[in-house]
Parts: structure tokens; sequence; C-alpha cells
């Protein structure tokens, strides 16, 4: 009787990781949800089915940067892009990143503090080093700079990034690029 207990105990612990486990990239795009639609915010949002449509794109196959473009995005699952020059909204983002940081388990992959912007990289990694299931960046924008807030999910390489943001043209690319480029 204390086996089929503890055999009981055990499935519903399996069960609850599990979960926890499939419902936190969810929870990432939840988080930042409340910065969509304001005002001073402009969003930039791509789903999975839209990462889907954009990798059946026909492409010339000597056309390697895009092949490794389309490759990247069948790998995606969700992109959600905040800017703001808002100082009221900057606030806002940081005090969510910070909470969501604290309670989503991601390691610090690099922080640079210059001329007057910090920025704050972030990744869950996956079964490997260099694969990451889920990658933040926030960027507290100096003076009439913008602040960002990304957030990345999917299961794909950290040294793909870059290819993504020269093809996306994503706010804070350059600052993301050269975070990757140390960790190749």
């Amino acid at each position: 009787m204390q086996n089929k207990s503890r055999l009981s105990t055990a499935k519903k612990f399996l069960i609850t990781v599990m979960l926890v486990f499939i419902a936190s990239p969810i929870f990432a795009q939840a988080a930042f949800d409340k910065f969509d639609g304001q005002d001073d915010v402009t969003s930039i949002i791509v789903n999975k089915k839209m990462f889907d449509l954009m990798s059946k794109v026909k492409v010339d196959a000597s056309d390697k940067e895009t092949q490794q473009y389309l490759a990247l995005i069948k790998k995606l699952d969700n992109l959600k892009v905040f800017t703001t020059k808002s100082t009221r909204v900057e606030g806002e983002m940081k005090v969510v990143a910070d909470k969501y940081i604290k309670s989503a388990g991601l390691e610090e992959l690099m922080r640079v503090n210059e001329n007057g912007r910090n920025i704050k990289i972030l990744v869950k990694s996956g079964s490997t080093d260099s694969q990451i299931r889920e990658l933040l960046m926030f960027i507290e924008g100096a003076k009439n700079e913008d602040t960002v807030l990304m957030s990345l999910t999917g299961n794909f390489d950290l040294n793909e990034i870059s290819i993504l943001t020269d093809k996306m043209r994503i706010p804070g690319g350059d600052d993301l690029k050269k975070a990757t480029k140390g960790k190749r």
C-alpha cells in the first residue's frame, strides 16, 4: 500500500514539474502583455504561426544567409519587442522585467553599462550550452534613447541570433549581436 502511495506522489510531482516547464514560455509572453497597446510604447509581436509562414518563403539556394535565417525562424515560438522613450513606462518595464527575471530562472549572459545605457541579456538554456529556450534583453535607454524590452522563445542556437537581428532589424539588435559574438 505504501509503494502505491509513493508511486502516486511521484507521478503527481512529475506531472507538476512538466507543467511548470511547459507553462514557463507562456508566462514569459503574458508577463509583458501589459505593454502592448500602450500609447507611449511601440510593439513588435511575432507568433509561432507567423514564423511558420515566414519559413515557407522560397529563396535562392545559393543565398546561404537567407537559408540560415529561414532555418532559424522555424525554431522560434514567440518574439515580443517593446520600445519607449517614456520615463514612466521605462520604470514599469524595469519593475516587470526584474520581477520576471527573478521568477523565471534566467541566467545572465551579459550586462553592460555604456554611455548611460544599461543593457542586460539573460537566457534560459536548452539541452546544450549554446541552445536557448528563452532570451530576454532589457536596455534602459539613456537620455533621448529608446528603452527596449525583448522576449524571444523557442529552441534555437545562440550563435544564430545575429542573423535574426540583421534580417528583422530588431531594436537593440546591435547590442545583442555583440553579446552573441563573445559566446561562439
